[in-house]
């Protein structure tokens, strides 16, 4: 787990067994993890006005001062569990609307991240693709910003794509994406061009984990996402001689651990089934 993601989960933990506390939203997008503070009873909840609870906690995806201001209007005690790579991405954005440019974020606009940085705004764009950018009005000043776990690669491209469209244009690109997101996209590659199959351990909502699998997909022709070790299939280590795993900055070590033994396991088994194979055949026979 990243850093901010594991700090977030301490503290939830921790203000659950002094008080009884809701979370704005999931605080991470991994069930496993969500499933475990419920078990603690700790609630979580999309929308403030339903909230029970006197401590809401914001996740470490962060959120809009709007979404602050209306738990803060209801009398509630408001916990920050925001990661600081987020904060640093907000305070970025502010300050380029502050200068005079127009916010451009790099990043999935349906995403709580993005939605975070973006709900306080008059206006702005969001892109994620070519398509997004040609869709954009030309301004004299751009600012832009992107969601802390998008590729770097892509974030670069996309900056090119605005720089060309606008040659007119001042724009000022601030990188946000965050050194974990960047470090372990770098290993994913590394990871998936020595690999015949790479696993990628971690939610079905989380956007690292989604880029992982694109990124290890154009260096390996065999990815799969799996959320838990259930997932595995044995079909897909068919004559694989080397299996990657890597994981999302919000999966749990133990996850990791038992879809690596269940790796494990296949492979034990695979080889029992091929040696009991090889004795069964024929013995050729000596010369006469």
């Amino acid at each position: 787990m990243c850093f901010g993601v594991r700090d977030a989960i301490t503290l939830a933990r921790q203000t659950a067994q002094h008080e009884p506390l809701t979370i704005l939203g999931d605080l991470v997008h991994n069930e496993t993890v969500l499933g475990e503070l419920r078990a603690r009873g700790i609630r979580i909840q999309s929308d403030a006005r339903e909230v029970a609870t006197q401590t809401v906690m914001i996740t470490a995806h962060g959120a809009s001062e709007r979404r602050r201001n209306a738990v803060r209007e209801r009398g509630l005690n408001v916990i920050e569990a925001t990661c600081p790579l987020v904060h640093l991405a907000h305070q970025a954005v502010a300050k380029l609307v502050l200068e005079g440019f127009h916010p451009v974020i790099i990043g999935r606009r349906d995403h709580v991240e993005v939605r975070g940085l973006t709900e306080d705004l008059g206006e702005f764009d969001v892109v994620l693709s070519e398509a997004d950018v040609l869709r954009i009005k030309e301004r004299p000043r751009f600012g832009v910003a992107a969601q802390t776990t998008q590729p770097i690669e892509r974030v670069r491209q996309l900056v090119g794509l605005i720089r060309h469209r606008f040659p007119n244009s001042e724009v000022r690109f601030v990188d946000t994406v965050c050194q974990p997101t960047k470090q372990r996209q770098n290993a994913a590659i590394e990871l998936a061009q020595q690999s015949d199959v790479v696993i990628v351990i971690g939610g079905a909502q989380s956007n690292n984990t989604h880029e992982l699998v694109r990124t290890c997909s154009r260096y390996c022709e065999r990815v799969h996402h799996v959320q838990t070790a259930a997932d595995v299939q044995p079909d897909w280590l068919a004559e694989a001689r080397t299996v990657g795993i890597t994981a999302g900055t919000s999966t749990p070590d133990n996850l990791i651990d038992e879809v690596e033994s269940r790796l494990g396991e296949i492979s034990r088994i695979r080889e029992t089934v091929l040696e009991a194979h090889s004795t069964m055949q024929p013995q050729p026979q000596g010369a006469i």
